[in-house]
């Protein structure tokens, strides 16, 4: 019994020994291998590998994926004009060297972060005190991306190479501080209602405008037409005048019983007319009475 227990216990102590001599390489990371302190090796293909146990050897992981890292405030920045802006930004990054970045960064990713956000920062703030804030949200956005990208890689692979490789820097939001975006968007609103009333009296002048045209074609349209009707209606009125000439030559008394009729005619016009006259002695019945003496005479 006793001899069981030692080979299962010597089998165990085995496998916790030849446990710790064996590790294994993510595809996603770096295998850094510490002897007492130093770097002993640094393994980056994937797959298992034996070191010596603990303490002799140690061993730490490296992430050796491209790594984001954002802008973690909003501290303003100054433009060229001394406007004071908000900008965020991300940085796509990655470790490509673990030696030279655990001797001049650090041992995790936590400490390449640290040190890239103040490298960045600072370019940032370099780049952006030397443009307007009309350039900051124009096309140059993009040359301000690019020199902001050149100054940290400069930084990063200078005297003292981070081991690290900058992919790619992006501005996200470029917006003017909460202290005065108030103030803009009144200036903005002030100066989108001043072009609104620019062109709504720009409109209202096209309108009088149209509008005093449209009258007076109305005007000559109608006095054109007045004076064809008044041409029209006197050429007829002199061929009806010329055509009662004619006839009344021809008949005087039909001509002179005519016009007592239209006389008779243009006096009772209206029901409510009255008219007071002497049958006997007026000439306005003449004709009557003659037309009344010749059926008599008839009969």
């Amino acid at each position: 019994m006793n001899r069981i227990g030692l080979w299962i216990s010597t089998l165990l102590v085995a496998f916790v020994l030849f446990s710790s001599t064996v590790f294994v390489v993510d595809q996603r990371q770096f295998g850094v291998v510490y002897a007492l302190g130093q770097i002993k090796e640094v393994i980056t293909e994937p797959g298992l590998h034996f070191k010596l146990p603990p303490p002799l050897q140690n061993v730490n992981y490296i992430d050796k994926r491209l790594l984001t890292l954002d802008s973690p405030d909003n501290e303003p920045m100054l433009t060229a004009e001394k406007q004071r802006v908000v900008i965020d930004w991300y940085v796509r990054w990655r470790i490509t060297d673990p030696q030279a970045y655990i001797r001049n960064v650090g041992l995790d990713e936590k400490s390449g972060t640290n040190q890239l956000n103040r490298v960045v920062r600072n370019a940032f703030q370099e780049e952006i005190n030397k443009r307007t804030v009309k350039e900051l949200l124009s096309l140059k956005r993009e040359e301000l991306m690019d020199d902001v990208k050149a100054a940290v890689l400069l930084v990063v692979k200078g005297a003292k190479p981070w081991g690290v490789d900058v992919v790619d820097v992006r501005i996200t939001r470029a917006d003017y501080v909460d202290t005065i975006t108030e103030s803009v968007y009144r200036r903005m609103e002030a100066e989108r209602k001043r072009v609104a009333n620019e062109l709504r009296s720009t409109g209202g002048a096209e309108g009088e405008k149209i509008r005093a045209d449209a009258d007076r074609q109305r005007e000559v349209t109608i006095a054109n037409a007045y004076r064809d009707a008044q041409k029209i209606k006197g050429q007829g009125d002199a061929q009806a005048a010329r055509l009662y000439a004619e006839s009344f030559g021809r008949d005087p008394q039909f001509a002179q019983f005519y016009r007592s009729l239209e006389a008779y005619k243009s006096s009772f016009n209206s029901k409510s007319d009255v008219m007071v006259l002497d049958p006997s002695s007026s000439e306005f019945f003449k004709g009557m009475r003659g037309a009344a003496g010749n059926a008599a005479a008839r009969k």
